[in-house]
């Protein structure tokens, strides 16, 4: 099997029991959110860079990010990972989700995949459960290609997948 790549930092733990060893996935790169952030992205810009990936794993954020790329995302990133501050919205999503306990808990910056790189993927698994991401899957999937719904650029990529429940997909077409 291929590698897999985590831009989850805070859940290094998390993928590796419930994706990593319940599949097998002998080859991986997890990022580890307690090291200093610039030397894990060049690092893990290095390994992304040396072989294709093949399935990127990803979702849509309530304020419209795509992994960490808050909007206005950067489409034209050059770096294969980025260290990006993360908004208020996303930061309270990670409270509400039940990641962190608190607000103050909640890392203020984050290592990311960049779009660019995202978009070499070979294929993009997109999972949007909940309603809260309602207005952010309306925008991504209705309105313009536009840095300020990041996730929309998953519509210019030949084979993104993005899966919904009903609850996040409640606003379509309205």
């Amino acid at each position: 099997m291929g590698s897999i790549v985590s831009i989850r930092p805070a859940l290094p733990g998390y993928i590796k029991e419930r994706i990593v060893e319940p599949l097998g996935i002998g080859r991986f790169h997890l990022l580890d959110g307690l090291r200093d952030p610039y030397e894990m992205a060049r690092e893990m810009g290095a390994a992304l860079a040396a072989a294709p990936v093949h399935l990127a794993f990803c979702g849509i954020g309530e304020n419209g990010h795509l992994a960490f790329n808050d909007p206005p995302a950067d489409f034209e990133a050059a770096a294969p990972y980025l260290v990006v501050d993360l908004d208020e919205a996303c930061r309270r999503q990670q409270v509400g989700e039940g990641w962190f306990a608190s607000l103050e808990n909640v890392p203020k910056r984050a290592i990311t995949i960049s779009i660019p790189w995202l978009l070499k993927s070979g294929e993009i698994l997109c999972i949007v459960p909940d309603a809260r991401k309602a207005v952010a899957v309306k925008a991504s999937l209705e309105g313009p290609v536009s840095p300020l719904a990041p996730a929309s650029i998953l519509r210019l990529h030949p084979n993104a997948h993005i899966f919904l429940d009903q609850d996040s997909a409640g606003l379509l077409g309205k």
